[in-house]
Formats: structure tokens, sequence, C-alpha cells
């Protein structure tokens, strides 16, 4: 009888470790949020997915800010960015201030020196989105 007791409280502690070990369900942390917001980043603007950059990843705020060039957004971007090769983006530091974030990123691209930045990130209805590019005020 001691030895079934012992085995249903090894497997409750397993139970309770697993459930630990999997966050209980409350999913990514702000901070891993905004590393995967970066990260997406990165990856559209190496795909060249201007599309995705101004719908789902680029704070409205951000949209306008382009647009005010007089150029839909995601003309501006393959204007600015079109004839950029092989961009690399590595994540530094991400600091997390309510709603709002900076993550400091390290930029490469083919003929182009390599560059340190800032990037602001703001959420936008549950989801960050990159607010500024560079270190703006």
């Amino acid at each position: 009888m001691r030895s079934h007791s012992m085995l249903r409280a090894v497997r409750r502690l397993l139970v309770a470790g697993i459930l630990v070990a999997a966050g209980c369900g409350g999913g990514p942390s702000d901070a891993e949020q905004v590393h995967a917001a970066v990260e997406a980043f990165g990856r559209a603007s190496a795909a060249k997915d201007y599309q995705r950059l101004c719908d789902r990843l680029l704070s409205p705020k951000l949209v306008d800010k382009i647009e005010s060039v007089g150029l839909p957004c995601e003309v501006a971007l393959e204007k600015g960015l079109g004839d950029v090769r092989a961009p690399t983006l590595t994540i530094g530091r991400i600091e997390v201030d309510g709603d709002r974030a900076t993550a400091d990123i390290r930029s490469t691209a083919e003929g182009q020196p390599p560059s340190r930045d800032t990037v602001r990130l703001e959420r936008v209805k549950g989801t960050w989105r990159i607010a500024s590019l560079a270190d703006e005020p």
C-alpha cells in the first residue's frame, strides 16, 4: 500500500513539473514576443515582403510616417530597400516597459557597413509592432 501511494505522489510531481515546464499555457513572455516580432521583421525584409512589413509588422504610426512621402508604404519600402542584398539581423538586448519595448540589433547587408541600432516596438491590439527603424526619438 505504501509503494502505491508513493507512486501516486511521484506521478503528481511529474505532472506538476510538466505543467510548470510548459508554462501552464501562459504563452510566450513579452520579451519572447518582441524577439519574434523583430525576427519576423528581419525575415520579411530579407524576402522583400513589403506587403507583410506594412500590413502586419510595422505600427500604424510608422506606416503613416512612411506614407507621408506620398507613396503607399509597400512602394516606399521597395524604393528605399529594393537594392539591399542579403540583409541579416542579429538581435541583442531586449527591454520591455509596458506596451513599449526596445531591441538592440546589428544588421548587415552585402556591400554595406554593419550597423548597430535600437529598434523601438509598441503593442498594437495585443501584437508587437515595429514603431521605429533606428535610434529615432
